[in-house]
């Protein structure tokens, strides 16, 4: 059996090669063809990059550009509370409220720059907490994990209280840090059942933290996660956790609607 299936191989690979030197000049140049065959060539949309890493590209919105609050609001329609620094960053006030954005938003990526306080106050989830809630839904916790001890799932980078982040990448307080988001939104069927879970890669200060992360539905302090069919797009937003003496400074907010 072994030699009749060597031999059929033996005269499809002579006969293989006797077709390709009938129908082309030599031996390359057939593989050249049946590469060809599978490239794909079309036109690839062309942006722009930042002059920076960091720098919006050319076809993002600029959520925050040191300047003013155009592209937010507070909750329940009320103006926004926080205040613009002297340097342009954009600080909470304890007690002004969440930091709302006017356009909705689904699959996205998003860049975010936050700065806890310099001068350290309180421990664990009091010390610099804020969190960007992605669809107003789905957290990505904010806050000052720098030899700052607390639950590992709700640390600094963490799905809050669904996924620990891979590493602990925070600088220390009062610098600037950044992350980068690619959010998948999630999709749900016409009688509302769930079809695909959002999904969410996060990158700490250009480290990978959360690797294409399944997100079990919405994020909650005590409740556990359980999905319900919601907009493709939502506002997403920028906690005030209003705690005492820990004011959350953002700048450099873009986003680009994938």
């Amino acid at each position: 059996m072994k030699k009749i299936v060597a031999s059929l191989l033996v005269c499809t690979c002579i006969t293989m090669s006797v077709n390709a030197q009938a129908k082309y000049k030599n031996y390359q140049d057939s593989i050249n063809a049946v590469a060809a065959a599978s490239e794909i060539w079309t036109t690839v949309r062309e942006v722009k990059p930042g002059k920076f890493i960091n720098e919006a590209p050319s076809d993002a919105i600029v959520l925050y550009n040191g300047r003013d609050f155009s592209a937010f609001h507070g909750r329940d329609g009320k103006k926004v509370g926080w205040k613009i620094d002297p340097d342009g960053a954009l600080t909470d006030v304890k007690g002004a409220g969440d930091l709302i954005t006017n356009q909705s938003f689904g699959d996205c990526q998003l860049h975010v720059e936050f700065r806890t306080p310099a001068s350290v106050k309180g421990e664990g989830q009091s010390r610099g907490n804020s969190g960007i809630y992605l669809m107003g839904l789905y957290e990505i916790q904010v806050l000052d994990s720098y030899k700052n001890p607390t639950y590992a799932n709700g640390q600094a980078a963490a799905v809050y209280k669904q996924h620990i982040p891979l590493v602990n990448a925070s600088r220390e307080p009062g610098q600037w840090q950044a992350y980068d988001i690619i959010f998948k939104a999630p999709v749900f069927k016409e009688n509302g059942e769930l079809d695909k879970p959002a999904t969410v890669t996060v990158l700490h200060n250009g480290v990978l933290v959360q690797n294409n992360v399944t997100i079990l539905g919405p994020t909650d302090w005590v409740m556990k996660p359980v999905y319900k069919k919601h907009a493709s797009t939502l506002p997403l937003f920028f906690q005030d956790h209003g705690d005492d003496g820990n004011p959350i400074s953002y700048q450099n907010i873009w986003i680009r609607p994938l």
